[in-house]
């Protein structure tokens, strides 16, 4: 395999783990809600059936796997914003990993839910459907700066190890 995709799905893997423990901090420390990786499978599960947008993903039919459909893009999504960032900054930034390439990218990421997820979801665009906009912002834009912050760590960690 070619050492950026090897380097991508390390740290694209790395990085969404680190920022599933803050949000597993975030529920059971702070009392927040988590995400719910199987609405998200249950969205994309329907996505092959041509039902791409929902009034609420909640009230549409639950199908198998959700939860594993969810998580896994969950984590390939990652890899995904991994490799990003490599091909944004080159495989010299996972030798040499730098701050805010990381945190700005992660930050940008957030268009992703904002734009494609809420909307498809039946949030409405910047979650303008939700019963607290503000607030649901707020969770996702914060999500997305640690997940920035852990794409730094994580680079930190394998350019120690590799």
């Amino acid at each position: 395999m070619p050492e950026g995709i090897v380097l991508a799905v390390l740290i694209g893997v790395t990085a969404t783990a680190l920022a599933d423990l803050w949000s597993l901090f975030q529920q059971r420390v702070l009392g927040m809600a988590g995400p719910n990786w199987g609405l998200v499978g249950r969205w994309i599960g329907h996505m092959p059936r041509g039902q791409f947008v929902h009034q609420s993903i909640a009230k549409a039919p639950a199908l198998a796997n959700e939860r594993l459909i969810g998580w896994s893009a969950h984590y390939t999504i990652g890899v995904i914003f991994a490799g990003l960032l490599l091909a944004i900054c080159g495989v010299a930034w996972a030798h040499q990993p730098q701050f805010v390439p990381a945190f700005v990218l992660g930050l940008v990421t957030v268009a992703a839910p904002y734009l494609i997820m809420q909307p498809g979801m039946g949030a409405g665009v910047f979650a303008s459907k939700t019963p607290k906009p503000n607030a649901a912002r707020a969770r996702s834009l914060l999500a997305h700066g640690v997940f920035g912050v852990a794409l730094y760590l994580a680079g930190l960690l394998w350019a120690t190890v590799l």
